[in-house]
């Protein structure tokens, strides 16, 4: 009897609309806690540095890119209306077509002034068959030459296959590639922290500098 009694009395309980709102309540915060642990444990699972849990970067969507004027990196087209460009040299600046001129040459839009006999376009004077040059800003105009596509196209794909996704996962362009690859190239270095050339240092091909005749 007693525990018949008991029995009513719950089910008239659990049929209260506030008890039932509390019930309802809990069970939701159940399943949201459990989303949230099964996604945590996802991400956790997951190593920043595999290259096979980040999307493989695609160097036709890089070097095809249009530039911000409606032209691709290699084609120049009319006069442009701006460029990006190296920024930070002291004496010489690399823009995205591919000039390299001295900074007093720099226009107003953020392109080299051509008209000027001393900018050069696609300069390589400095850089070796290797594909490393003595000069930043060269390396990037060297780079940005339509004839390096094949050799960029080499250097996308080994990307996708370590972590150097990472570091191009960012480049949306052959000039932000080529910017990215002269600067970062891991290639010029030994022991990290030292030239293997300390004037062939700036490289955008897949090959080392040649060692210095002193190492």
């Amino acid at each position: 009897m007693m525990l018949a009694w008991v029995g009513q009395k719950l089910c008239r309980l659990l049929r209260k609309p506030p008890v039932l709102a509390f019930i309802l309540l809990l069970s939701l915060i159940y399943c949201l806690m459990s989303l949230l642990d099964q996604r945590l444990l996802t991400l956790s699972s997951s190593d920043p540095d595999d290259p096979s849990a980040r999307p493989p970067i695609n160097p036709s969507l890089i070097l095809e890119s249009v530039r911000p004027d409606g032209n691709t990196t290699d084609d120049p087209g009319p006069v442009a209306l701006s460029c990006r460009n190296s920024v930070q040299g002291i004496e010489l600046i690399a823009d995205d077509r591919g000039h390299v001129c001295e900074r007093r040459h720099l226009v107003s839009t953020g392109c080299c002034d051509t008209e000027i006999p001393s900018t050069r376009r696609y300069q390589c004077d400095s850089c070796s068959e290797h594909g490393c040059c003595s000069v930043y800003e060269h390396c990037i105009s060297c780079c940005l030459h339509p004839d390096k596509k094949p050799l960029l196209h080499t250097v996308l794909g080994k990307a996708s296959q370590h972590r150097y996704n990472l570091v191009y996962s960012s480049v949306t362009d052959q000039f932000e590639l080529c910017l990215t690859k002269c600067r970062t190239s891991s290639l010029s270095v030994l022991h990290q922290n030292v030239y293997r050339n300390a004037r062939m240092k700036f490289c955008y091909g897949v090959m080392a500098p040649p060692l210095d005749r002193t190492e």
